[in-house]
């Protein structure tokens, strides 16, 4: 609460009558006066902001990636924040603070400070059954883990890329935390672009020889010999297999680019040797595509395994090879609506500031609709060929988040390329789809009804 402090000095009243009867009806005038001060001064404290209205439309923010770091402190410091789905491009309102303000100064957020009528007023306009829109509450900051290998660096990934410039807090952890149940600490988990099938990212053909990928194959076989399995793709078996009970008890898992397939293959697969000699010192099994169980994968199914050793591909799963036509000026994907109301979770996983975003590529770029099971969400697809670029979905208690192509910034990233520098792409609109699935877990939700 404000406490206003005034100070009359040297009050001095001339040429008036020093009669008593005057002066109690001066010092009343004064008193009055006074009173009638402390009023209005008090009415305009009442009046002024209390909410910070922090916009995610196009031509308002300045900085729609580190909003979401915004939006992450004022968690962490449990202050109030709603989630205003479709409202603005999917705006933040937190209760007022000083802090959160300098903080939104220091970053270069946009924000815009409104009283509790004016944010009472945007509430009831969301509530409205006539509006496509939902206000969610964020319950808290949650913990996230970042599945990769040490020594990786952070711009190898786009999920870190984004966290790191958005100035929001997570962990590394790779196999070893993994199979010692370390995922139980964490609300978040993405997966770094790994190869969970054991065969090093099938590229053998081009990088066999060159130092990196030697020492990474070593890297691999030392560290699972070290926890107890013959082979790297037992041990990436029982990594995949621990990250499925994580989910299915209730967390959250997000991916991109290969760890999306090469994690369905290998629960699939589920102990079925599908390596070739050059990648685990044997052959693989006979009529192994026979043996795959598409009940244990998590988003596809019906998938054909690429057999060859020398062909840069899991399976069909992925449509990199099926889209040579597309140019990349016109390669973009469209995001899904939803109703905001009844189909809260893909509605927040789609807020954006434009429903068309631009297309990426990646080893594993996007989807083929024919291998993916009923019941997951397709949330953006490319209207060129129908491909599936954005899905999601529920296994057990928990959710899963694919996501096709490996830098929403580069279009064709290649290994070795320079990094993106997300100073340049502070409205980027593929970026903020990952952002979306950090805050996801924050969010108090709704059954979904369709």
């Amino acid at each position: 609460m404000m406490i206003a402090m005034f100070h009359f000095n040297d009050l001095k009243l001339k040429n008036i009558s020093n009669t008593g009867h005057l002066k109690n009806i001066i010092k009343s005038k004064v008193l009055q006066t006074t009173l009638l001060f402390l009023y209005l001064l008090v009415t305009s404290f009442t009046a002024n902001a209390s909410k910070v209205l922090i916009p995610m439309d196009a031509s308002t923010q300045n900085d729609h990636l580190k909003a979401y770091g915004l939006v992450y402190f004022s968690l962490q410091k449990n202050f109030k924040v709603n989630w205003l789905l479709n409202y603005r491009g999917g705006s933040f309102l937190v209760s007022d603070h000083p802090d959160l303000r300098k903080e939104c100064q220091i970053r270069g957020v946009s924000f815009e400070i409104i009283s509790d009528q004016e944010a009472e007023s945007i509430l009831q306009e969301i509530s409205s059954p006539s509006q496509n829109m939902e206000s969610v509450p964020l319950e808290k900051a949650p913990k996230i883990a970042v599945y990769s290998p040490q020594g990786n660096k952070p711009w190898d990934d786009a999920v870190t890329m984004a966290l790191s410039y958005a100035e929001i807090p997570y962990t590394t952890i790779y196999d070893r935390e993994v199979l010692a149940d370390g995922l139980l600490l964490y609300d978040w988990l993405h997966l770094h672009h790994e190869d969970f099938t054991g065969q090093y990212g099938k590229f053998y053909r081009s990088f066999k020889t060159t130092p990196w990928y030697i020492e990474d194959k070593k890297e691999a076989e030392r560290l699972a010999k070290e926890l107890g399995y013959a082979k790297v793709s037992e041990e990436k078996l029982a990594v995949a297999r621990r990250i499925s009970e994580y989910v299915k008890g209730g967390g959250f898992m997000f991916a991109m680019c290969s760890a999306t397939d090469s994690f369905d293959i290998a629960l699939a697969a589920n102990g079925v040797d599908i390596a070739e000699a050059m990648f685990d010192g044997d052959p693989s099994e006979p009529a192994y595509q026979s043996k795959l169980d598409y009940d244990l994968s998590f988003a596809f199914t019906d998938f054909i395994l690429e057999r060859s050793p020398l062909v840069y591909e899991f399976s069909n799963i992925d449509m990199t090879s099926k889209r040579q036509m597309i140019e990349k000026e016109s390669d973009y994907f469209t995001l899904m609506d939803y109703s905001a109301k009844w189909d809260v979770v893909p509605t927040m996983l789609t807020q954006n500031h434009t429903r068309l975003v631009k297309g990426f590529m990646g080893q594993t770029t996007s989807y083929d609709p024919e291998t993916i099971k009923p019941g997951v969400l397709i949330m953006g697809e490319s209207k060129l060929n129908g491909e599936a670029r954005y899905i999601h979905g529920v296994k057990g208690k928990g959710f899963f988040t694919f996501y096709g192509g490996h830098d929403p910034e580069d279009y064709q990233h290649r290994v070795g390329d320079p990094k993106t520098e997300l100073q340049l792409h502070p409205n980027s609109a593929g970026y903020r789809l990952i952002l979306n699935n950090v805050l996801f877990p924050a969010a108090k939700k709704k059954e979904q009804k369709t």
